[in-house]
């Protein structure tokens, strides 16, 4: 396998790049219709990715017979975890009746099931940018080879049955496999930009759904915490990870008119100091923020002293409990978290939060009255 000598930097890391699925499936489609219409492709072929690059991709897999050919490359994710690494993304090309290049997934490739995402219901979940790669890969073979009549191209992984299960695709309302995805053709190790992708998506479907109210949670904690000590039905739960603030743009601009999060303390004392994206390579201002409210509400100077020299927020908290300030801080903190988030929202959403420690948690109420609220 060829490999893409492209590289970033993160997390104090080079890792290297790979290409997205809908790479793989341009790649595979020049392959296929340079050997449908002229019997034979080259080892590799060469496709120009949306990023402005071309990248050279080997063919592993060459089949023909009458009116069709099929080809298939391996899918080289770079250094990023993705679970598509390695899998072959296969593209069948026959000669259509009908001008221009129509698309369609095959086996491992899921179909849309629900409104809101980059495709419409019933259509393969091949998205808009990797659409039109594929057709522009086949159009300039057809070009090469002087032919002037239709192609239909369909896009296979059949690992993808399988990977579909690891994937967010089964909630978004995906069905029978993967999506092939790519904005740029290029795969960037950890990409923030992926991970938000996905939690627009993923908001996407709801609103389209009609939803109007969104349950948001950092991660296991915070979904673990509102199933099972607040009662939530957290089957449409949204994870944010560390990006509320990208979370909560994309619910303003889908038209949510309540958000209800629910998350550990650690992560939340960082939203009450207006962080919005709470890695902790950004950001780390738990202790300032917690010291600063405890300041506010009367803490003594060895009080704040032992916050900021506490590892924890679980252990701050501990040092306010034992000064008789937790709860009195904790009301500080949830008034000003509230603020941040209204702030950050707008006028158009509502904020309902809770923030929890241990066994014991604060909750506020911001913004404007909720609109047709459901029970969540």
């Amino acid at each position: 396998m060829r490999r893409l000598e492209q590289y970033v930097s993160a997390g104090g890391k080079r890792l290297r790049c790979g290409y997205t699925t809908g790479t793989c499936a341009a790649a595979a489609t020049r392959a296929a219709t340079d050997l449908l219409l002229g019997g034979a492709c080259e080892p590799a072929v060469v496709v120009s990715v949306p990023a402005g690059i071309d990248v050279v991709v080997e063919v592993e897999h060459r089949r023909s017979e009458m009116g069709w050919a099929c080809c298939a490359v391996r899918k080289d994710a770079g250094d990023d975890p993705d679970v598509t690494d390695g899998v072959l993304v296969y593209a069948r090309v026959s000669r259509s009746d009908d001008s221009g290049v129509t698309i369609d997934g095959g086996e491992g490739v899921g179909r849309v099931t629900k409104a809101g995402l980059d495709q419409p219901v019933g259509a393969a979940a091949i998205n808009s940018v990797p659409r039109a790669m594929i057709a522009d890969a086949a159009r300039a073979s057809a070009r090469e080879h002087g032919y002037g009549g239709g192609l239909d191209v369909v896009i296979s992984i059949p690992a993808g049955v399988e990977l579909a299960r690891r994937t967010f695709n089964p909630r978004l309302g995906i069905v029978g496999g993967i999506s092939v995805l790519g904005t740029t053709g290029i795969v960037r190790p950890m990409s923030e930009d992926a991970l938000v992708q996905a939690i627009a998506a993923e908001l996407g479907v709801l609103r389209a759904a009609g939803a109007r109210h969104v349950l948001v949670v950092p991660g296991n904690y915070g979904l673990v915490y509102a199933r099972d000590a607040l009662g939530l039905d957290v089957r449409d739960a949204v994870t944010c990870a560390n990006y509320l603030g990208a979370t909560v743009d994309e619910a303003v601009r889908l038209g949510f008119t309540s958000m209800r999060l629910v998350g550990h303390l650690g992560k939340m004392i960082k939203v009450a100091g207006g962080v919005m994206n709470t890695h902790s390579r950004v950001a780390d201002c738990r202790a300032e923020v917690f010291a600063a409210h405890a300041a506010l509400v009367g803490a003594s100077r060895e009080v704040v002293q032992a916050i900021m020299e506490a590892p924890t927020t679980d252990a701050m908290a501990e040092v306010l409990r034992g000064a008789d300030l937790l709860d009195e801080t904790m009301a500080s903190v949830m008034h000003r978290l509230g603020d941040v988030l209204v702030a950050r929202a707008g006028d158009g959403m509502h904020v309902d939060v809770t923030v929890f420690s241990g066994n014991e948690s604060w909750h506020v109420q911001k913004g404007p009255a909720p609109v047709d609220i459901n029970p969540l």
